[in-house]
């Protein structure tokens, strides 16, 4: 095959023109503009919140969050090593510090871990929890859905009721998974903790180009981000801001484009699943998403113990593909940062290799990487 098969790309095959033709005929392009308001409420009722906040990036929603979670320079955040790096970045804009914390087989943060990391290595002083190791407050925990799977929220609910940190929820690659069973069966991921952070960025299973997303059932908090999203404005004629505010909203433009793919998430999601079974219906071991949620099957995880040799075969034949992200423990920003137990999360960065998962796939892509793979691994056996 000469074409080259991108690891995830857009798929702007609905109303994005049309939309984005409108807004510029309106000539609301920027941070004002119905589009924006109008996506917002469409991703309300689809999440089934009472409102969401439209923001310029995942990573803006998780510093929004943070700061309307009230955490404070110099108290601590739990987050995982296995992610990408901005979801962990935000915590250092509010100059407070990351604990971090290993996986499960899930991709997502490990609770067991969490629970003795809490209960051992912590106490409860004065209706908080406290690192006994240097006295910071733990004020909140960072959960990632990686890759659409979503974390154990049971668990984490749990120990939140117990502890009495805040939520927040990264699920910037889980737009549109949600639990089909137990006591969050219905619940969309971002929607059962104190906040939730959607993206879309353009390898995101929706994209706006850029762009991210705050959901809640708290409207307070979504107001107070909402607000510092816009500067701070308490008087827009006057130009009065009694807080530090950022320019953190979306576009109009961005929001027309993300109209339009939001109105085709249920299909991509269908196209993802398929996709995914053909993977594993021509004989490549995908690794398993949670039985018990409908995921996005946002990116798809091939497990290997010759990582780089295999994205170096593909890419010699047109086929894009990446290891998992670095761990963020041991990345030069944080490596002094705490860190608990991180075992199976080596494992999945010296193992795991992301491959084509875009919607725009058909079986004849889907084929023609399957039969790269068995030729790679059949070329090791001999």
């Amino acid at each position: 095959m000469s074409k080259f098969i991108p690891l995830s790309v857009p798929n702007l095959k609905g109303n994005e023109k049309k939309y984005v033709d409108d807004a510029i005929t309106q000539e609301w392009v920027s941070t004002g503009g119905a589009y924006i308001n109008r996506m917002e409420k469409m991703m309300a009722e689809y999440v089934h919140t009472p409102d969401a906040v439209a923001c310029q990036s995942g990573t803006a929603a998780l510093h929004l969050a943070l700061i309307c979670c009230g955490v404070k320079a110099g108290e601590e955040v739990i987050v995982p090593t296995l992610t990408f790096v901005a979801a962990v970045n935000p915590v250092r804009y509010v100059n407070a510090e990351p604990v971090f914390m290993d996986c499960d087989d899930t991709f997502c943060m490990d609770m067991d871990k969490l629970e003795r990391f809490c209960a051992d290595e912590c106490e409860m002083r004065d209706g908080k929890l406290i690192d006994k190791v240097n006295g910071k407050h733990i004020s909140a925990v960072i959960v990632v859905h990686v890759f659409g799977n979503i974390a154990n929220m049971e668990k984490l609910m749990e120990l939140k009721s117990k502890y009495g940190f805040k939520i927040i929820e990264d699920a910037t690659e889980a737009v549109g998974s949600y639990i089909k069973s137990g006591e969050f069966a219905g619940k969309f991921a971002g929607t059962i903790g104190d906040m939730g952070a959607l993206s879309f960025n353009g390898n995101k299973i929706i994209t706006t180009g850029g762009g991210g997303m705050l959901i809640s059932e708290n409207t307070g908090l979504l107001e107070k981000a909402r607000y510092l999203s816009t500067q701070a404005k308490d008087d827009a004629v006057y130009f009065k801001h009694n807080e530090v505010g950022y320019n953190y909203r979306m576009t109009n433009l961005q929001a027309a484009v993300g109209m339009a793919q939001l109105e085709q998430l249920e299909d991509f999601i269908s196209i993802k699943h398929a996709n995914y079974n053909t993977y594993v219906e021509n004989g490549i071991p995908l690794y398993p998403f949670r039985a018990d949620t409908r995921s996005n099957y946002w990116f798809y995880s091939y497990l290997t113990e010759k990582r780089d040799e295999l994205i170096t075969y593909l890419g010699e034949n047109n086929v894009q593909s990446r290891p998992i992200w670095h761990l963020i423990h041991a990345l030069p920003p944080y490596i002094h940062s705490r860190n608990y137990c991180i075992e199976k999360a080596q494992y999945f960065w010296e193992h795991v290799v992301n491959i084509p998962c875009s919607t725009n796939l058909n079986k004849e892509d889907v084929l023609y990487v399957s039969n790269l793979i068995h030729e790679f691994e059949n070329m090791g056996e001999k």
